[in-house]
């Protein structure tokens, strides 16, 4: 049975396709399991920052940065315009490529959109949709297939936004939290609240538009914040999920496919979740965390130049498993941490 459950992915520099997702049949009878990563054994309560001095200026510098010590491992190689590697606990940056360098985020900026919204309804608050939220939605976009007249659990706006990428749930959430406009206005606050300066919001779903560009430093501060939030966190690494449709309803999958494994990309060991994007002009984007250990690690990656449509996944995979090897035999290049709190 093909589902409303829609999600923008070519290989990179292709046009932009809406692809439908397949799901098994009969997905009236008894729902699939959610399936998540236990926030707790996920991430915890952080542990506070080692200060540990680093220089922000080198951040600034183009290309790669990286400051290994004796025995510290290569870095893999990576086509990608921009990544960061940084641990969460600390929020040391350990390597990056141009961590600064402006680009479109596509629906990685979801990530933005969810820290500033998530905390200001309980998700089991119901809500009919009218017409006028669902008007906007910009041609092409990935879907979870809200109706109008139909009441929904905000939680399951929410799973429509991280499991399908659902522009459609961003115009309901955002109508929910002021209007489409006030939204974006809130989420430009967020990121300069978190230190996130490279970040200029016009669309809060991340669909393109004219002026909107983030980095890869900003995603991955937005994907460390977003680990601090339990929900956030449960509802990034949910593999799949029921979604309703009044009397029935239908399953939806992540899109993520290092959290699913679809579509052959195997999936990585101790991956808590995140978000993924994809338009034909900002690329594949992805912001990652894994756990290994008592350390996890995010990663940004935007708009690999090689290797197609999946190369940000097999990009993303190698430099967690970079990170996770070389934690303790680099100096961190840079913080995630405001300038306010940096050592």
């Amino acid at each position: 049975m093909i589902v409303t459950s829609a999600v923008r992915h070519a290989a990179a520099g292709s046009a932009a396709l809406l692809f439908v997702l397949p799901v098994p049949a009969a997905v009236a009878s008894p729902a699939p399991t959610v399936s998540a990563v236990s926030p707790a054994s996920a991430v915890g309560e952080p542990t506070p920052p080692v200060r540990r001095h680093v220089d922000p200026a080198r951040l600034d510098r183009r290309g790669v940065q990286v400051q290994p010590l004796a025995g510290a491992p290569r870095l893999p190689p990576a086509s990608a315009l921009s990544w960061v590697v940084a641990d969460v606990s600390t929020g040391e940056v350990l390597a990056a490529r141009d961590a600064h360098r402006k680009l479109p985020p596509a629906s990685t900026l979801k990530t933005l959109f969810a820290l500033t919204a998530l905390p200001h309804h309980d998700p089991s608050e119901q809500h009919t949709v009218a017409d006028s939220e669902l008007t906007g939605i910009g041609a092409g976009s990935s879907l979870v297939g809200i109706k109008e007249g139909y009441t929904y659990k905000v939680s399951d706006l929410w799973n429509g936004v991280f499991l399908s990428s659902g522009n459609d749930a961003v115009h309901v959430l955002a109508a929910m939290n002021g209007g489409w406009d006030a939204m974006a206005g809130k989420m430009q606050e967020k990121a300069r609240s978190l230190g996130a300066d490279d970040t200029h919001v016009v669309s809060p779903d991340g669909y393109d538009a004219p002026g909107q560009v983030s980095s890869a430093y900003d995603l991955a501060v937005f994907g460390r914040a977003g680990l601090q939030d339990p929900a956030f966190t449960r509802y990034c690494s949910t593999r799949y999920a029921d979604f309703p449709a009044g009397s029935w309803s239908y399953g939806i999958a992540n899109t993520n496919r290092l959290l699913t494994g679809a579509n052959g990309v195997d999936r990585y060991p101790g991956l808590i979740g995140i978000k993924n994007g994809y338009t034909s002009n900002a690329g594949n984007t992805l912001v990652s965390a894994a756990k290994r250990g008592d350390r996890t690690l995010v990663v940004s990656v935007m708009n690999p130049q090689e290797g197609g449509g999946y190369a940000v996944y097999e990009e993303a995979r190698s430099l967690l498993d970079w990170g996770f090897d070389a934690a303790d035999r680099v100096r961190p290049v840079g913080s995630l941490l405001p300038e306010r709190a940096k050592p």
